[in-house]
């Protein structure tokens, strides 16, 4: 069993527990047990009653005492818990278990299009590329552009949608991909060094804010539309609105890009539910593939 010494120190209500070997790297002041999650040590001496703080660095552990008690009734408890659990965990600070990485397959409205779902916040934001030359900073996309079957690639929070060459057959390429994708991110690969990104610039980017009519219809699209067409691997943005002809134009994005089915639905679903919930202000909506 590790011998643990006691020291005093210039607090009369701080004791030092000094063992004969470095205990941590770097240190650790915690207070309350929420903050000792991963430190066994800490949770022990926080169930004393007058235990209030206890900071730990290098090879001691100080613990601090309220006006309960004097350290000569209870420091030698204090030493016999440090030194039992340092013999059950020596290393005091445990690493937290890792959750497996986990990708499945979906499949989109759109024929060309799959999507690979991670249990990973890939990226903040969305990430669309439509070659390997617009894919030099984001590595992932860079690796998956080197299959000769992937033909685009777009990233958002905790899927890859990967667009297909036409020759290339779902059924042979899915698994493959899926796989590929699950060990890349078990590597801890990067997976894009610009963390918020598009290769479009919408309208709320390049202007300081959006008119009224602007900002409600994209309150829409963010509450009614967006969550759905995420569920499918793809992204509608708007871009602009004519206020002369009424009309609301959108990029699509991702699997939405090129899918017959989302130009149906764009017409179908979103102009009626636009000009359902914004009646005379707008008239059309105008698709335009990302």
């Amino acid at each position: 069993m590790m011998e643990i010494r006691i020291e005093n120190t210039p607090n009369k209500n701080i004791v030092k527990f000094v063992a004969p070997r470095t205990l941590v790297e770097g240190s650790y002041e915690i207070s309350k047990l929420q903050q000792a999650a991963n430190i066994p040590l800490a949770q022990e001496l926080l169930q004393l009653p007058f235990v209030t703080n206890i900071f730990i660095t290098a090879n001691f552990i100080a613990v601090q005492k309220n006006e309960m008690v004097d350290w000569d009734m209870v420091a030698d408890e204090v030493k016999d818990l440090i030194e039992d659990e340092l013999l059950a965990n020596p290393t005091v600070v445990l690493q937290p278990r890792q959750s497996p990485i986990s990708v499945y397959v979906e499949m989109t409205p759109n024929n060309s299009v799959m999507k690979f779902v991670t249990n990973k916040i890939l990226v903040e934001g969305i990430i669309e590329l439509k070659n390997v030359e617009d894919a030099k900073e984001v590595p992932l996309a860079q690796y998956l552009f080197s299959f000769p079957y992937v033909k685009e690639v777009f990233i958002s929070d905790n899927f890859v949608s990967i667009t297909k060459t036409e020759e290339a057959s779902w059924e042979d390429i899915s698994m493959e991909i899926r796989y590929n994708i699950s060990e890349y991110i078990k590597d801890e690969k990067e997976i894009s060094y610009i963390k918020n990104f598009s290769t479009h610039k919408p309208i709320k980017s390049t202007q300081k804010e959006f008119s009224d009519i602007e900002k409600k219809i994209q309150n829409i699209l963010d509450e009614y539309v967006l969550p759905a067409v995420a569920g499918d691997g793809g992204n509608i943005d708007l871009i602009a609105f004519d206020e002369e002809t009424k009309t609301a134009k959108m990029i699509l994005q991702g699997a939405c890009s090129g899918c017959p089915s989302s130009t149906i639905t764009l017409k179908n679903g979103i102009e009626g539910l636009l000009k359902e919930m914004l009646p005379n202000e707008v008239e059309a909506v105008e698709a335009i593939n990302g």
